[in-house]
């Protein structure tokens, strides 16, 4: 749907009119969406060639479109009805929907559970009533058994015809409540995101403002502590008062990242912060941002296990006929309500709703949506947004946060896994429900391909053949087979849908890919590369923001996530008060290659003691590896340096991992913390409190089946092999080294030496990738040159 609130016209499908509701509606997100899509056109397919055997006048598919006025604003409307049948001086106007329950079904259960199929219907017989009155028409739904292919149709009558007008009085009072909506952001107040600005954030702000004005796209690199949060918060709203876009989209991987954004919007909209700002605006009332943090389905889950299917979750079973009385808007229509998720969970078990209705209901009245990268990017559930009413990415800005993880979470989005232990479980619950022996053969047949395999970086072409094959002779059967998905429970559920996908994975030219198995009886279908479908993503919206204290070289960012470089705009913060924050130098003694490393776990050891010897306070030690970090550990103890090691824990919880840290600065000579984990990049409490640091190494990715093929398809693509070597190896390694670094200054007047631990961070193509406050350190070319570096520099 697109609308226009000010010229007062919008423009929307047929499909899209029927389905309108405030309220919860059928969103046929996962696998189970693409399951019953699958289901209606092998059945409309069907129903095609046999009335074309019956009446070969019949049309198909044909284009229905037309405008209608309702209370001020002009509707256009088109679409496609399924058949268009004559029948002497009628023709009957059919649209054919496919049923999981048996018919035929009492009419009156019909219209009840399936509104929007009549709805539909009404619609297009009321565009041609518009465009052809004088002919007879007359209207038929036709629902079809999946399994058996019988069918009942039902006729329609005058009153059926009335949901046309229905469903135009729902939509321009939606339209009214976003024509509100528009004025009320007009007026929008804001306090700045910073009580105090330091040096450069409000030049930046500036850069970035005006960067957006040029290119659609920005990449914006500010080192951590710079607040960079705070300066693309005021930018985005300042582009929401002036109009230069409807909505914004804050997307970040991490959960404490979308509640410090959820909390600075708070802080920065709250009425009396407001009142402080210095300009004509402050005097009037403050105009309330609508602010929604949106959190995965199974979180919403108010049942013991989350699997959800219609006829088993009664949260979800008749929902849109028990949700108008729910008093549920409250939380889209009221702004004093609180929208955490215990308060959405506690409304959905009192209503008996579904709490995740409750936010999808809400999204389309938000002016900012803050969540994970999948809501955009990924199949399984950007359905939560694009479904949106009013979803118009072109009046969009959308912000990603930590964008140097995108490419590899938009490839992880593309991935899939399955194992023969999985397969063979789903084979013994279709037996036990006693699905088609047809279907079972071919779900055998995938159970047996599966305990075959044995480990091996690539299947060959023969192998990738076979699975193609056999998958899709499960695909092919699908849409024949409803299956008991509620009895079957989650796990297995999802095995059986992910066939369907695995088919349109192996034919996919989009997507560069490898079919491999780490294990024996594993199969991986690893997306290498799925920069073509970011950038087409990307190219949809009105403004993009990439943001991350490690961006790297512009040219590469472009390429992994799809874009030309020229259509990338750049901006770096301003940072003058981190000019000489560290003290660098490069240890020339050590190479720290997994084939040379182990020559130097004494020296790495020695030098470990020596900077705790330095250090006032427990030193960080940055390490490429758990394994790494272990072995230096044991190293110490062998060459009898007597230091209590903090060694950091797999710890998930951000709480535990915040209380081990503050302990191990207590309590600990020394913290072991491996690049690249939540440790080095998530933990905002090193800033100031660390004096001396090391790097062991780059920290490159692991040389792996994954990374070899992507450094061949590169390769293969034209790529040189320097540059190959760079996008797969140096600029993952040198980013995480950057990201670690960057968490111990944070704000004016920290200071701290850094080690960098390896010979190879002089080579220029490591030192080149290293943030510039980490360039152009002292060599240390001898334990001497150590000792000096540690006395005058501190």
């Amino acid at each position: 749907m697109d609308f226009d609130l000010t010229a007062r016209t919008a423009r929307l499908s047929v499909g899209e009119l029927a389905d309108f509701a405030v309220g919860p509606r059928d969103g046929g997100e996962g696998q189970s969406g693409i399951w019953r899509a699958q289901l209606g056109s092998y059945w409309h397919r069907e129903l095609q060639t046999q009335t074309t055997s019956e009446n070969p006048d019949a049309h198909f598919e044909v284009a229905v479109d037309g405008e209608v006025a309702h209370r001020g604003w002009r509707i256009s409307l088109n679409g496609r009805i399924d058949q268009l049948v004559p029948q002497g001086e009628t023709t009957v106007l059919r649209e054919i929907k496919t049923l999981t329950k048996a018919v035929p079904v009492p009419e009156p259960e019909l219209r009840a559970d399936y509104p929007h199929y009549f709805a539909q219907l009404a619609i297009y017989l009321s565009l041609r009533r518009l465009s052809a009155p004088e002919s007879a028409l007359r209207g038929e739904l036709i629902f079809v058994e999946a399994g058996s292919g019988l069918s009942q149709t039902v006729r329609f009558t005058r009153e059926d015809e009335a949901m046309f007008d229905a469903r135009l009085e729902r939509l321009t009072q939606f339209l009214d409540l976003h024509r509100r909506a528009l004025e009320r952001r007009r007026t929008l107040t804001f306090a700045p995101a910073f009580p105090e600005l330091r040096p450069g954030q409000e030049d930046t702000r500036q850069q970035l403002e005006t960067a957006l004005t040029a290119q659609r796209v920005v990449a914006f690199e500010a080192p951590t502590g710079f607040g960079k949060t705070g300066v693309m918060l005021e930018t985005a709203l300042e582009s929401l008062r002036s109009g230069s876009c409807d909505r914004v989209i804050y997307l970040t991987s991490k959960s404490t990242g979308q509640l410090q954004v959820v909390h600075t919007l708070q802080r920065m909209t709250d009425p009396a912060a407001c009142h402080l700002i210095g300009d004509k605006r402050s005097q009037a009332e403050p105009t309330r941002l609508a602010v929604w943090h949106v959190r995965n389905k199974g979180e919403h889950c108010v049942n013991t296990t989350f699997h959800c299917v219609r006829d088993q979750c009664r949260f979800i079973q008749d929902v849109e006929t028990r949700w108008p009385g729910s008093g549920l808007d409250r939380f889209h229509l009221f702004e004093n309500e609180a929208r955490d998720l215990p308060t959405l969970r506690a409304a959905g078990r009192d209503a008996g709703v579904c709490p995740y209705e409750i936010t999808r209901t809400a999204l389309a009245f938000q002016d900012v949506w803050v969540g994970d990268y999948n809501y955009v990017f990924a199949p399984r559930n950007r359905g939560l947004f694009e479904n949106q009413p009013g979803w118009n990415p072109a009046r969009t800005m959308l912000i990603i946060d930590e964008a140097h993880n995108l490419p590899s979470r938009v490839a992880d989005a593309h991935s899939h896994r399955i194992t023969a232990a999985e397969a063979r479980a789903v084979l013994s619950e279709l037996d036990h429900q006693r699905a088609p022996s047809s279907f079972q053969r071919a779900w055998e047949s995938w159970t047996l391909l599966l305990s075959s395999l044995r480990a091996t970086e690539a299947l060959d072409a023969h192998a990738e053949d076979d699975v193609l094959d056999v998958l899709t002779r499960i695909a092919d059967q699908l849409p024949t087979m409803p299956v008991d998905f509620a009895a079957m429970g989650p796990q297995l559920a999802d095995t059986i849908w992910l066939t369907a996908e695995l088919v349109d994975w192996l034919r996919s030219v989009t997507l560069t890919r490898l079919l491999w198995s780490p294990r024996d009886t594993e199969l991986n279908f690893t997306c290498l590369d799925a920069a073509p479908v970011t950038g087409s993503i990307l190219r949809t919206f009105g403004h993009v923001v990439l943001a991350s204290a490690t961006v790297g070289p512009t040219d590469a960012l472009a390429a992994a996530v799809g874009l030309d470089a020229n259509a990338l705009g750049r901006v770096n913060a301003l940072t003058p008060w981190r000019d000489h924050s560290y003290a660098v130098a490069v240890d020339l003694r050590v190479d720290t290659r997994y084939q040379q490393r182990r020559r130097h776990f004494s020296r790495t050891a020695e030098t470990v003691a020596r900077l705790h010897a330095a250090a006032t306070g427990a030193p960080v030690v940055f390490f490429p590896s758990y394994a790494y970090a272990e072995t230096i550990e044991r190293q110490l103890d062998t060459d009898g340096h007597v230091l209590r090691v903090a060694l950091q824990p797999r710890l998930p919880d951000l709480a535990a991992q915040s209380a081990w840290v503050e302990q191990s600065l207590a309590l600990a000579d020394v913290l072991f913390l491996v690049l690249g984990s939540s440790f080095a990049e998530g933990i905002d409490m090193l800033g100031g409190r660390v004096t001396h640091a090391m790097v062991v190494g780059p920290a490159l990715p692991e040389v792996n089946a994954r990374q070899r093929a992507r450094l061949t398809e590169l390769e293969r693509q034209g790529v040189s092999r320097d540059d190959a070597f760079d996008r797969v190896y140096r600029i993952p390694g040198l980013q995480k080294v950057n990201q670690g670094l960057g968490r111990l200054v944070r704000a004016p007047g920290q200071r701290t030496q850094v080690l960098l631990h390896c010979q190879r961070f002089i080579e220029p193509g490591f030192a080149r990738l290293l943030a510039k406050d980490y360039q152009f350190g002292t060599h240390i070319p001898d334990d001497a040159a150590l000792e000096e570096w540690l006395v005058t520099s501190a």
